[in-house]
């Protein structure tokens, strides 16, 4: 029944529905394993709620300068527990992933401070507001701030590297967690520990800053949990579980927290003004999902890397790796690939399905970009998405999918699309 629905529907031949569905009898064990990660992490949220004595009471905004919103205080302190830091800020007012590093990052870093990415170049947006790459003003770097770069190896920290860095007395050292626009795999769980462990052997003071966009819930343990400092991300990618309307977070020690508080509103106003715009209820029901949108973007990764492994393409991660984002990168080696993978991805989406996404120049990239988004909350990632930069060696990046059945389709529609136009032949 459901092969001449895909058939009929969605124009998808029986043998690329075969092909895909073996290749997904084949994740069977790794599937389990995602479903005992997102189940630790729902009693995470859970326990993070019931701790915070969450009420219905908690839903309901304020107005004009947010005295009391007792839904943003209570999100806060929700995220406060849930991350075990000592403080959290968690407002509708941090746009995106990159305001929410850039207002950390803005807020601790002043004239003349050093500050190092550990884990290679940044994404593109990140590379124009710290003023690396374009000539944007009110970057970092025009404001005195001083940045280097220590690269990976192997996709692992180069400790030593790092460690003789630590001389130079820098101020932060941050990690970008997730693969972003490069050829790696997400830095995991681990390596953050054991990285973390080897710069306090040397510098207890240097702050250390993760960029966990892409990240949260895909392990069992977030950055703060093995010594981050501080931690900051999206709530329209993983945490908003394509519910949460938007938003920012940032989490960590209580001094930084209040000093990107200030930063945020002013000086002596700090956390105690802004209201939640009464998204108090979508940004906790998103946060309650989302372990279980984490695990189906999961497991939708898992099958992209699988079948695009099989037809012969250079995947990271693969398909059997450690997981620590949603994102799956596939070298596709053409502009005609990418914008025809993309164009497939739009077309499985709910929103915008009749949509061609073609490569523009996007505020913040350096290169064109095209981007496939078909989503109910426009810019979330948790979402059916995929992009890339129109450069080689031509890479798509696809991430999201609320429901694996959504994730299936949507990989039915790549390899489909990828036919049609000529670019491969399934044998």
């Amino acid at each position: 029944m459901i092969n001449e629905y895909l058939e009929n529907n969605f124009n998808i031949s029986k043998k690329v529905i075969e092909y895909v569905k073996t290749s997904e009898n084949e994740l069977e064990e790794l599937f389990l394993n995602e479903d005992k990660i997102r189940d630790y992490n729902i009693m995470k949220v859970i326990s993070a709620m019931k701790k915070a004595k969450l009420s219905s009471i908690h839903f309901n905004g304020s107005t004009g300068y947010g005295y009391g919103d007792i839904g943003r205080d209570k999100i806060e302190e929700i995220y406060k527990y849930l991350f075990k830091t000592e403080d959290a800020l968690v407002r509708p007012n941090i746009v995106s992933g990159t305001h929410a590093i850039f207002l950390g990052l803005s807020a601790i870093l002043k004239h003349g401070d050093n500050f190092i990415s550990i884990a290679g170049p940044l994404y593109d947006t990140m590379q124009k507001a710290i003023g690396i790459n374009g000539n944007e003003s009110n970057t970092l770097i025009s404001r005195g701030v001083k940045y280097k770069e220590i690269g990976l190896i192997n996709n692992d920290f180069d400790i030593p590297a790092i460690l003789k860095a630590l001389d130079n007395k820098p101020k932060l050292l941050m990690i970008q967690r997730s693969t972003g626009y490069s050829e790696r795999n997400a830095i995991c769980i681990k390596q953050i520990e054991k990285v973390i462990k080897e710069i306090r052997k040397k510098d207890k003071n240097v702050i250390i800053f993760v960029d966990n966009c892409y990240g949260e819930f895909t392990e069992e343990k977030e950055p703060s949990e093995v010594g981050a400092d501080i931690v900051v991300g999206s709530l329209i990618k993983n945490l908003g579980a394509g519910i949460a309307l938007t938003g920012g977070y940032l989490v960590g020690k209580k001094e930084l927290i209040n000093t990107a508080a200030d930063f945020l509103t002013a000086p002596g106003l700090g956390k105690e003004l802004g209201i939640s715009f009464n998204t108090a209820r979508t940004t906790l029901q998103g946060l309650y999902y989302a372990p279980s949108a984490v695990c189906e973007a999961k497991k939708t990764a898992r099958l992209f890397a699988r079948v695009y492994e099989k037809l012969g393409y250079k995947v990271f991660p693969k398909y059997n790796e450690i997981r620590s984002d949603i994102v799956e990168s596939i070298v596709l080696g053409s502009e005609k690939a990418i914008v025809s993978f993309c164009k497939a991805i739009q077309s499985a989406s709910c929103v915008d399905s009749f949509v061609s996404p073609e490569p523009w120049d996007m505020p913040g990239y350096e290169n064109k970009v095209v981007m496939a988004s078909g989503s109910f909350i426009d810019g979330s990632s948790i979402e059916l998405s995929a992009d890339g930069p129109i450069r080689e060696p031509y890479i798509v990046y696809f991430q999201g999918g609320l429901t694996l059945s959504q994730g299936r389709l949507a990989v039915m529609k790549s390899v489909q699309n990828l036919i049609n136009y000529g670019i491969i032949k399934l044998q």
